[in-house]
């Protein structure tokens, strides 16, 4: 609850219109179900060394809504990667999956990080 409120605060203090918030929040939940898809789609086809290209393709689908989508992804990818890191993760994969993460939401194309033979599907 307490990123929203800060949000709501920020908006106040910049003086953000309504439509531009409402917009904002928005893309904010769309990037998030393309996040969320993202990982669904990487548990569902569990193919080996796909996790990047996953990372890559949720951050940049969540990107292309709008900045409520970019703010989103990057949220939600930072969150991943600090509780991975509390749990023991290692820092050197944290690394490279923040790479994908900020590969994808700057817009480049995440099928660089597909790995071969990964079902068209997805």
């Amino acid at each position: 609850m307490k990123p929203f409120i800060a949000i709501v605060f920020c908006f106040l203090i910049l003086g953000v219109d309504s439509q531009r918030w409402a917009q904002f929040m928005k893309e904010a939940g769309q990037g998030s179900r393309d996040m969320w898809r993202a990982y669904s789609d990487m548990k569902e086809a569990n193919w080996k060394n796909s996790d990047k290209y996953f990372h890559a393709r949720g951050n940049y689908n969540a990107a292309r809504r709008g900045p409520g989508g970019a703010w989103a992804a990057e949220v939600i990818s930072n969150a991943r990667e600090n509780i991975q890191r509390l749990t023991g993760h290692g820092a050197e994969d944290s690394k490279a999956d923040q790479f994908a993460n900020e590969w994808g939401r700057s817009g480049k194309d995440p099928n660089y990080f597909r790995p071969a033979g990964l079902p068209k599907k997805y």
